[in-house]
């Protein structure tokens, strides 16, 4: 949910309750991302300007800035200019990440536009990618030590890993669910969990709490990546705002697939990791009624609970503290995405 379309209603010291309150709290800090990130554009060549503008324009929820603003949340709500620069990195980190995974699944589609890679070309659209994680890193170069820099320089190098990692193994049926795991746990969960440390040590808490926030956003990412997972195959491109049904089709065994492996009589089997191996085309609308007949959706939506109650509890000792709240309420807005998928 945008934060433009949020309620206002939310007293300073409220509880958090509903899925949208958290994003309600970040309004100005998002404001002032949106205003620092646009000034960014300025260190852009003129020639390239434009496209990184663009990129810009098609970010989304900015769930990673808003785990920066969360963990570093101090009650004032105004953002302090170390969290609002913390919050642009690894924004930008994302950024790139998407633009770099559109032309490996060769989408069309993010959030509702055409992909840099549609629009400008593949060529064109792995060089942005790249300039843009390097001005991630001139960003963080910035701050007076080299401790962010260093933090967001191995959390990219990770993230880069998992996704060369799953790259290499399009088109293998081999892939275990420890596999899986290790993937989603370097391309997704360490860019949340590097998120929240960051927002929570630039916001001067305890050691104690770095650590619990930093493991807070890691269960959250993989929560949040299964969530997507999920989406390729039950989602609807007009609700989710990017193009669906890559997975099979690039030959990528995320958990719902694995889950229909283990489920599927031998013949099935056979015929659903000829797909994944590229020897048939794949019939998404066919595992798409099999997920439905098996239960998978049920199946997986278990392991996404499983991450977001170990988020939960991580976080439980600290419950005194004013970012605790807050980030709890992402959980419940993942559960409200989730629930929203469920089939009926």
């Amino acid at each position: 949910m945008p934060a433009t379309t949020i309620s206002t209603s939310l007293a300073p010291d409220a509880k958090v309750s509903g899925p949208g309150l958290v994003f309600d709290r970040l309004r100005p800090h998002m404001a002032e991302l949106d205003v620092f990130l646009r000034a960014q554009l300025a260190a852009f060549e003129p020639e390239i300007r434009s496209l990184a503008e663009y990129c810009l324009d098609t970010s989304g929820k900015r769930i990673r800035p808003a785990l920066v603003f969360l963990a570093g949340w101090d009650g004032s709500g105004r953002p302090a200019p170390a969290l609002v620069r913390a919050a642009a990195v690894v924004e930008l980190v994302h950024l790139a990440t998407l633009v770099h995974d559109d032309i490996m699944d060769a989408a069309d589609l993010r959030r509702g536009r055409d992909t840099a890679a549609r629009r400008h070309g593949p060529d064109a659209a792995v060089l942005l990618g790249d300039a843009l994680f390097a001005h991630a890193l001139h960003l963080a170069a910035q701050f007076p030590t080299t401790e962010v820099c260093l933090a967001v320089a191995e959390s990219t190098r990770k993230v880069c890993a998992g996704e060369i990692m799953q790259t290499l193994r399009r088109h293998t049926t081999d892939v275990t669910r420890a596999d899986y795991d290790r993937v989603i746990e370097l391309k997704t969960a360490e860019l949340f969990r590097v998120s929240c440390a960051l927002g929570a040590r630039l916001g001067g808490f305890p050691a104690a709490f770095t650590a619990a926030t930093a493991e807070f956003g890691r269960q959250l990412g993989v929560a949040y990546q299964i969530y997507d997972d999920l989406a390729d195959f039950f989602g609807e491109e007009n609700r989710i705002g990017k193009t669906l049904g890559t997975d099979l089709t690039g030959g990528k065994l995320t958990l719902p697939l694995l889950a229909l492996r283990e489920c599927l009589p031998a013949a099935e089997r056979a015929a659903l990791l000829d797909e994944i191996a590229g020897r048939r085309a794949p019939d998404a609308g066919a595992r798409r009624r099999q997920m439905h007949e098996h239960n998978v959706f049920a199946a997986v939506e278990a392991e996404l609970n499983a991450a977001l109650a170990a988020a939960e509890a991580v976080l439980a000792p600290h419950a005194a503290l004013p970012p605790t709240p807050l980030l709890g309420g992402l959980t419940g807005m993942l559960r409200a995405q989730v629930a929203a998928l469920r089939p009926v």
